[in-house]
């Protein structure tokens, strides 16, 4: 397939730039995979088509604050690290700019000189392996000196860094939200449950690659970023049985699919693991765990708009972005929700 195939005209005023006061106030355009219609509803109503047996997975990364300003050390010049991945405790993989600054030894200082920084290798794609100096707690230093690693299209600054933070969210590791489920409310994941809904937590920590463009014309010659997932046998085991009760997995998020896809069976049973993805799904790929999805409206030309399009089919995901369009929906990471059923 090629790239061009899943462009749409997207106006810049429907891309969202910051949260809605109530989480569960967005739109919420549904899409029945079967009958390929659309209905237009609020994201609250989505418990109404969650049926008890049924079993919702959720991704509960949590975001750090990984966007750091700082110095160099020797010359007082500007620099900004985007972590990446740790390596181990005191080593990360960063991105960093202006890159010309940050060459092999190179040294840097944070805030008041509470954390400071060396580079010790410079990798494939220009990106830097980092030793990090400090005394206390890494991650109260981070949470002092950094800021949210937001989208690059989001321009305007967030207030209350827990609205990029789902509510359930628990593990550290993200340098992005899984944005699907920042719709859902403490109050909402109670009636769902009290419902009879099963609810099922995987880890996947988001990395930057899922905003990375898509720079082959044949899409089936693109390499995906790799991403690290953990999933408990409790988790394993609710899911499980909720496949073999007939009850349907409804994914929260492209990251709670790309895991389970990554982990299941030809028949779509998964075990406890943890290991790293790189998994592309895109149209004609045969789904084995999930049967359902919730997710947000995706970047022109991206993988996640390739991975929705796969559920159900390229036409009718791209008739309904359209129709998106024509509703104003809210686009990206802080807009509006599609539930494909």
């Amino acid at each position: 397939m090629n790239l061009k195939d899943f462009y749409f005209d997207l106006p810049e005023e429907l891309i969202a730039q910051e949260p809605l006061k109530q989480r569960d106030s967005s739109r919420l355009l549904v899409l029945n995979r079967e009958t390929k219609s659309i209905e237009h509803k609020v994201f609250r109503d989505v418990i109404d088509y969650l049926n008890k047996g049924d079993c919702l997975v959720l991704n509960n990364t949590r975001v750090i604050p990984a966007r750091l300003f700082g110095t160099r050390k020797d010359t007082g010049s500007g620099i900004e690290f985007l972590l990446l991945t740790r390596k181990d405790i005191n080593t990360w993989e960063v991105m960093l700019r202006p890159g010309k600054k940050a060459k092999i030894g190179a040294r840097f200082v944070f805030g008041n000189g509470e954390l400071e920084a060396e580079i010790l290798e410079i990798i494939e794609g220009g990106n830097r392996i980092v030793k990090f100096n400090y005394e206390g707690v890494f991650e109260q230093i981070l949470d002092k000196l950094g800021s949210m690693p937001l989208p690059p299209y989001i321009k305007k600054t967030l207030e209350d860094k827990e609205r990029y933070q789902t509510v359930y969210s628990k593990h550290e590791g993200s340098a992005a939200a899984p944005t699907a489920g920042l719709h859902f409310t403490e109050q909402l994941m109670d009636e769902i449950s009290k419902k009879g809904v099963n609810i099922a937590y995987i880890t996947l920590h988001v990395g930057l690659g899922t905003f990375r463009p898509v720079k082959v014309e044949n899409i089936e010659e693109h390499k995906m970023h790799s991403e690290y997932y953990i999933i408990d046998e409790k988790y394993t085991d609710i899911i499980n049985n909720t496949k073999k009760s007939g009850g349907k997995i409804v994914c929260v998020g492209t990251t709670s699919t790309r895991t389970l896809e990554s982990i299941a069976d030809d028949k779509g049973m998964v075990k406890a693991e943890s290991g790293w993805t790189d998994i592309f799904i895109y149209p004609g790929y045969k789904f084995k765990a999930a049967d359902a999805l919730i997710t947000n409206f995706h970047l022109p030309e991206s993988t996640l708009l390739m991975l929705v399009s796969a559920l159900v089919n390229r036409e009718t995901i791209m008739k309904a972005y359209n129709e998106a369009v024509d509703n104003k929906y809210r686009f990206f990471s802080f807009g509006d929700a599609m539930l494909i059923i």
